[in-house]
């Protein structure tokens, strides 16, 4: 599941957050929750959770449904 996770943030979630300046690595995956750093542009924005929930959870989720969670650490 990690390398999953990893490819569908390098080919579909980046390219997205590059745009604004930002991007999103893999922290960690523990029991369906997945961890992740927002850095660049993305880090400390007001807009990053709406980010987090409207855009990269679904995109995850989509793709991966043993997923129970994303959150940022």
């Amino acid at each position: 599941m990690i390398e999953q996770i990893k490819e569908i943030i390098e080919k579909d979630i980046n390219p997205y957050l590059e745009m604004h300046a930002g991007g999103c690595e893999l922290l960690d995956v523990d029991d369906g929750i997945v961890t992740l750093r927002l850095f660049g542009g993305c880090s400390g924005c007001p807009s990053s959770q709406i980010t987090l929930f409207n855009g990269i959870v679904p995109i995850l989720r989509e793709k991966i449904p043993e997923i129970k969670d994303v959150v940022l650490g």
